[in-house]
């Protein structure tokens, strides 16, 4: 009696128990409303299928949906001190570093990494706004430099996402000083003429604005982002007035001259493996013949198109000086009646 008490009742209660379900599975639309399953939100790179809301991204998952086939290697970066001015407020510094390093899993603001962008060796550097709202403190100049270098290394291109609030203020003048030793790092990529393109993400302000994010040889930003200095709440209480609509959003910058496109996510994979092509000299890319990237993973926690130019439409034409299959055949029976 006692196995039958004590092992089927409970067995035949858990078949009509009501299973908890992951709070992680479905996601709101802060700019619609609408619940997106987290899968299908994965696959659209963060990006409400519903309004194009485009949503923030890590820089691991960005990178996944960037590189031939999702493949890249991480930079190793030298270690920044820890809490250098043994910053305290309401919490430590170190232990704020400590809450933010176990939300995101990621050891600093930016991750710098390599791979193949359509067959061209790139460096890829990316800021991360859920780690202390991406703010710039010395870990992220010693990330700047490390990038820097490894393009002039590999003579490869550079290319910067940027997502930050701005300088952090827990480092103090050790913060601010990283604006000149970022501006450095793009002097050295510029001096090797390599080209060093930087996509704004919402939303890029502060510090960063000041120093190499408005340094690029070609700026691309996400639809609606915030790109600017000052924000337009401490501009309006300032000058009292009131701003025009979508004040300092990338749509607004882009038709004041201050960036060059405005390019949708789901598309700036493409838009840098043309870009990156034409500035380097390389043939054309061909789409089809390189591997896909990989599918963005699906990230467990929730942190809070411009036309072609015409010069640039020839990238899609075949080059004269391409080798054929009928110039390969005759190499070889060259090569090997020689």
């Amino acid at each position: 009696m006692n196995w039958i008490s004590d092992y089927v009742p409970p067995k035949i209660k858990s078949f009509f128990q009501r299973r908890d379900t992951p709070e992680n599975l479905w996601t709101k639309c802060d700019s619609c409303g609408q619940m997106i399953f987290h899968r299908e939100l994965a696959e659209n790179q963060n990006v409400c299928p519903g309004c194009n809301f485009h949503m923030p991204i890590t820089p691991r998952a960005r990178f996944k949906t960037l590189f031939d086939g999702g493949i890249f290697t991480e930079i190793e970066v030298p270690e920044a001190k820890a809490d250098p001015l043994s910053f305290r407020d309401e919490k430590r510094y170190s232990d704020r570093m400590k809450d933010a390093r176990r939300k995101t899993g990621e050891p600093e603001a930016m991750l710098v990494v390599r791979g193949d962008i359509f067959g061209l060796d790139t460096i890829c550097a990316g800021q991360d706004f859920s780690f202390m709202a991406g703010s710039m403190g010395i870990a992220v100049g010693n990330a700047m430099l490390a990038a820097a270098e490894a393009a002039v290394k590999q003579k490869a291109p550079l290319v910067v996402f940027t997502a930050a609030g701005g300088a952090r203020m827990q480092e103090g003048i050790l913060s601010l000083m990283q604006m000149p030793r970022t501006t450095i790092a793009v002097e050295m990529v510029r001096e090797a003429r390599l080209p060093f393109v930087v996509v704004l993400t919402h939303p890029t302000t502060g510090g960063v604005t000041a120093s190499y994010a408005m340094l690029g040889d070609v700026h691309l930003a996400e639809p609606d982002a915030l790109i600017c200095f000052a924000g337009p709440r401490v501009i309006e209480q300032t000058i009292r007035e009131t701003l025009p609509d979508g004040f300092q959003r990338s749509e607004y910058l882009l038709d004041h001259g201050m960036i060059d496109r405005v390019v949708e996510r789901g598309q700036i994979r493409e838009e840098l493996g043309r870009i990156l092509r034409l500035l380097t000299g390389k043939p054309p890319m061909v789409i089809g013949d390189l591997p896909a990237p990989a599918a963005a993973p699906a990230e467990t926690d929730k942190p809070a198109a411009g036309e072609l130019a015409s010069d640039e439409l020839a990238l899609n034409e075949p080059t004269p000086n391409e080798p054929t299959p009928e110039k390969s055949a005759a190499k070889k029976k060259t090569d090997g009646a020689v």
